[in-house]
């Protein structure tokens, strides 16, 4: 068999994760590959860490791009900061706390896990119950927003909380970085990772992550080794760190930085505020539509996320049928629901270049003619007109 080149569909991608991404993005990605030891992508990574500061709102000196998705992200923060018989306080509210849970535990710590309905924020009177029952706490760990179920959680109060019973945090921000408020310094956050593909729309595979003075000391300080080679940020920052001569460590993804470089720099030709703005008016729009033709909201509004919407799938409407034929009839991706809402819920993703009024607009007609073949009773076209008054 001879195989031939691979040429993917064209997809309007609003699930969640990865989003589309912005053609000057894919430029970026084409242009001259070089060595990741050259002058000139040194440069270029000196101004890689200055636009995620920028994006991140921080000044912490350990802030880089992990050469791997946010995942990886995830891994290098319990990696660096866990030591054997560390005790971690987990809050799970979805999918990815869990992951955290998982992540302490491979690393020898203990984690106390502070539980929290799914689709709700985390619960900042658990947390802070946890605190005080667990004085010889470290580390506190959060999903800030979680992908999972759409839930926005308090980081400015959780981390608040953290500081005052002498907790480092590690915060999970892969939807949130570039799509609503997130500020590390003001927060006072300690170690934080995000994902390339999500509100930067960019390609996947890059993870900016994060670390604080505090952390930096939790690092310095470790008894044993970090347990991974390839995510121990003291070699890392060889590579990124530092004046002068740039100590090789792993062969960078030079053309993903690149693009990296340019979603990055297109955030804040924008400026991040108002990226903010632009994602929550498109979450209004897109929600009042969905309202007008009777489907309603997983999360409470003062607890949603505005680029990741958990919709609750009416009764009888078959799941996977509606997402099937929005693929292939138009081409336009929406997500499932995970863990316990898988077949509950579809996750509507507003994200990056993917937040715009005509995606909204294409994606309510495509789902109501979806709906409609399902037998699901309403006006049609009430989701366009609730849209195009809220843009109005």
């Amino acid at each position: 068999m001879t195989i031939t080149s691979f040429h993917p569909p064209r997809r309007t991608l609003m699930g969640p994760g990865p989003s589309d991404v912005n053609p000057r993005i894919t430029e970026a990605l084409s242009r001259p590959t070089i060595g990741h030891l050259d002058p000139e992508f040194i440069r270029m990574m000196d101004e890689l860490k200055t636009l995620i500061q920028y994006a991140f709102k921080t000044q912490n000196r350990l802030t880089l791009p992990i050469s791997a998705p946010g995942s990886a992200g995830m891994e290098a923060c319990f990696a660096n900061l866990v030591e054997e018989g560390d005790k971690v306080i987990v809050c799970i509210n979805g999918v990815f706390g869990g992951r955290m849970k998982e992540n302490v535990e491979r690393f020898g710590g203990v984690p106390v896990v502070v539980e929290s309905e799914w689709g709700r924020a985390v619960d900042p009177v658990k947390v802070e119950e946890a605190l005080t029952e667990h004085p010889d706490a470290a580390i506190l760990a959060f999903v800030h927003a979680e992908t999972s179920t759409g839930a926005l959680s308090d980081a400015e109060t959780l981390c608040r909380l953290a500081k005052g019973h002498d907790c480092l945090t590690i915060v999970d921000t892969v939807t949130s970085l570039g799509g609503c408020e997130l500020n590390i310094d003001q927060w006072g956050i300690d170690a934080v990772y995000s994902g390339s593909q999500k509100c930067l729309s960019c390609v996947p595979g890059l993870s900016p992550v994060s670390f604080s003075d505090a952390a930096i000391a939790k690092i310095n300080g470790r008894k044993s080794k970090v347990k991974s080679w390839f995510l121990d940020m003291s070699l890392i920052m060889g590579y990124w760190g530092g004046e002068g001569k740039r100590a090789y460590h792993h062969t960078a993804p030079v053309n993903q930085l690149y693009a990296l470089h340019e979603a990055l720099c297109i955030l804040q030709e924008e400026g991040l505020e108002n990226a903010w703005e632009r994602h929550a008016l498109h979450h209004r729009a897109l929600t009042a539509g969905l309202a007008a033709i009777g489907l309603e909201m997983l999360v409470p509004e003062k607890e949603r996320l505005v680029q990741l919407n958990a919709v609750v799938i009416p009764e009888g409407v078959d799941d996977a049928a509606v997402r099937s034929q929005l693929l292939n009839a138009y081409n336009l991706e929406i997500g499932a629901g995970l863990g316990a809402f898988a077949g509950k819920v579809w996750r509507i993703g507003l994200m990056g270049y993917a937040a715009s009024k005509s995606n909204v607009l294409s994606c309510l007609s495509a789902l109501e003619a979806a709906l409609l073949k399902q037998g699901y009773s309403f006006k049609a076209g009430e989701s366009i007109k609730a849209a195009s008054a809220i843009y109005a």
